[in-house]
């Protein structure tokens, strides 16, 4: 007892010696590790200069402040670099501006009808424009100029002589030779008459009338009258000039074209209709299309469509003669869609006889619809939301969704029929009122 009192005695000092001497060494290592790392030297910084920010925010509230696009707790007042990655540090505006006229009420109205912005404006446009449209066709028979050749009679064809669709024919033509029993019973009942009742000429006017309706020519009647005797054949000649085909009612498999060549192994594929067959009376056999009359077949898209008028005149340059450009008008404008193309489609008649374009060839032309004095806005103004267009009309804080009834669009601006009056302001371009998440709507 006496040996550890005096040890504790004695050792007192020296213990509270080394608990100083720990004590002062953990708090500076702690220090020397805390002023070791960047990202507290960093914030300690921030904090000063925070400090400082709030300091002195009456006297600098425009100085210039930067940051780091990584680290954007790191705040300075002068360029240089991010303590924690390194990278340059960029400004960062300070110069929030108040925006007049806009409150509360306005913030909470829907986006989808009413829009917050300061983008341009602009206003309706009156002025006079000479109008003209490219568009691109194809040439056509005009089938106002086709003639057909049909059968009078019932009978058997003999001898054909047309071989390959296109084939081309002339008027007075011989086009086949049909033995038909009919005729053949007609002409001997004529010849009986002349032979056996020669004087009368009641019976024998009517035998001859009805040998003409049957299809004999004035000189085949006159042959068989002079021969006595009767033509076991009668032949069928064409009554127009042009290209032959097939007429849907003959006997051509589904294979007959209706007025432009569609495909080029048809030109010389022989006819379905061959020697020996029988045909029956009225049966349409042929078909003869004027390549000399012939339409061009524009296709107008919609936004053109507007300022198609039929007597336009219209300039029509061929692909198979580039240099020589002709003049024609709108004849006809078609009052439906084609199914192909969905585009509609107007028709311009011009005499082929001196051109001689092929059918089918491909054409450009340029319509001219002539001064038209209207209401114009930036294409870019106008929104398409199906049937609707919609432009933002200027109103206090904003813009408001706007219907209005649109005509053709021509060199970048669009024709405005209804639905604004002179003193609107609408947005230049609508396409930055838009939200991608919501629709537009409209009172």
């Amino acid at each position: 007892m006496t040996i550890i009192r005096k040890f504790n005695h004695h050792s007192l000092p020296a213990i509270v010696l080394l608990a100083v001497v720990f004590t002062f060494s953990f708090t500076s290592c702690k220090e020397k590790k805390t002023a070791n790392n960047p990202q507290h030297q960093a914030m300690e910084q921030d904090k000063m200069a925070d400090h400082s920010q709030h300091q002195g925010e009456g006297e600098s509230a425009n100085s210039e402040i930067y940051t780091c696009s990584m680290h954007p707790e790191i705040i300075r007042n002068k360029p240089g670099k991010c303590p924690i990655c390194g990278m340059e540090l960029i400004k960062k505006s300070g110069n929030n501006k108040k925006i007049e006229g806009v409150d509360l009420n306005t913030l909470l109205k829907p986006s989808n009808s009413f829009v917050i912005s300061s983008i341009p404006v602009t206003t309706l446009e009156s002025n006079k424009e000479n109008i003209e449209a490219d568009a691109l066709g194809y040439i056509a028979y005009d089938t106002r100029q086709v003639g057909t050749v049909s059968a009078r009679v019932s009978g058997r064809i003999e001898k054909l002589y047309v071989r390959f669709r296109f084939q081309k024919v002339s008027a007075g033509q011989k086009i086949m030779d049909i033995y038909s029993p009919e005729l053949l019973t007609a002409q001997q009942n004529l010849l009986f008459l002349l032979k056996n009742d020669a004087d009368n000429t009641g019976f024998i006017n009517s035998a001859k009338e009805k040998l003409l309706l049957l299809g004999m020519s004035n000189e085949q009647l006159q042959q068989v009258i002079k021969t006595q005797k009767p033509s076991f054949t009668i032949s069928v000649y064409s009554k127009y000039s042009g290209h032959i085909h097939e007429s849907t009612g003959s006997m051509s498999n589904g294979n007959n074209i209706p007025g432009a060549m569609k495909d080029i192994s048809l030109v010389t594929e022989e006819l379905s209709i061959k020697e020996g067959m029988y045909i029956q009376k009225g049966q349409n056999i042929f078909s003869i299309y004027n390549p000399s009359k012939v339409w061009a077949l524009l296709n107008i898209y919609a936004d053109k469509q507007g300022m198609i008028k039929q007597g336009n005149g219209v300039q029509l340059t061929a692909e198979t003669a580039p240099d020589r450009s002709f003049n024609g008008r709108i004849d006809f404008i078609e009052p439906f869609f084609r199914k192909e193309n969905k585009t509609l489609s107007v028709r311009v008649y011009f005499d082929n006889s001196k051109l001689q374009l092929p059918v089918g060839s491909q054409v450009k032309a340029k319509i001219f619809g002539g001064p038209q004095s209207t209401d114009w806005l930036p294409k870019e103004s106008i929104v398409s939301l199906g049937l609707d267009k919609v432009v933002f009309v200027k109103a206090p804080g904003g813009f408001m969704p706007h219907i209005v009834e649109t005509g053709f669009t021509y060199n970048g601006k669009t024709q405005i029929l209804k639905g604004l009056l002179v003193t609107d302001t609408v947005a230049r371009n609508a396409q930055f009122l838009m939200d991608s998440e919501s629709f537009i709507k409209i009172k």
